[in-house]
């Protein structure tokens, strides 16, 4: 795995309002190691969410720079944005259902997930690494919620991704499906990909090997 996945300097962002424009990140620079897990943190509104939309390439900054395992970002096409989202990304929202295709099986959830980022997989091999062994052939409601994120965390593996992105993935979990979720996140982890998370989850920011904590759009610790 690389060294570092992201570097950004000086990142800005701004939003238009009927007032004006608002800021929603101030000057952030960062160096996100490319391993382990970096959560970023604060109160609602301090600009976790958005800086991982800049970081999933969904958002260009206003100002600054930012490189993505070596790419400088800014300089890329709508094309070649969605190229790196596609090989090198993975991404978890905070809803399970959003992740998942409904209407597919657990297994084939997984190859629809390869097949977008042009691979094959083994999904008993993914299965069986997640705690999901067994589940292939079951339909998606068949899931508890937190089995559900752990199968999305599992599509961000058949699609081969090297990073990955979640935004809350516990907040929609009771406790004992949260602690599915924080178990493979840890996993991860210890296999060496860079997962990067939004959070204000108490426990998973202690998993945190990293922790950013942004207060009104500003990177105010990093340790």
């Amino acid at each position: 795995m690389a060294e570092v996945s992201y570097e950004l300097d000086r990142i800005g962002v701004d939003y238009p309002t009927p007032a004006g424009l608002v800021t929603g990140l101030h000057e952030v620079s960062i160096a996100v190691p490319g391993s382990g897990i970096t959560v970023f943190a604060g109160p609602s509104g301090s600009g976790k969410s958005t800086l991982l939309r800049v970081l999933g390439l969904f958002e260009r900054p206003a100002r600054g720079t930012m490189r993505f395992q070596g790419t400088e970002t800014g300089t890329l096409t709508h094309r070649g944005r969605r190229a790196l989202r596609r090989d090198r990304l993975g991404l978890v929202f905070q809803n399970p259902p959003e992740n998942l295709l409904d209407y597919l099986t657990v297994a084939d959830n997984l190859h629809a997930a390869a097949q977008s980022a042009r691979r094959r997989c083994e999904p008993g091999d993914i299965l069986g690494r997640l705690g999901l062994g067994g589940t292939g052939s079951w339909p998606i409601a068949a899931l508890s919620g937190g089995q559900q994120q752990r199968l999305a965390f599992g599509c961000a593996l058949a699609r081969g991704s090297s990073v990955i992105l979640a935004d809350e993935p516990t907040s929609q979990l009771d406790e004992a499906s949260a602690d599915l979720v924080l178990d493979t996140l840890r996993s991860l982890a210890e296999q060496g990909f860079a997962v990067l998370v939004a959070s204000h989850d108490e426990r998973l920011i202690a998993l945190g090997t990293r922790v950013a904590w942004l207060r009104d759009g500003k990177l105010e610790a990093f340790g």
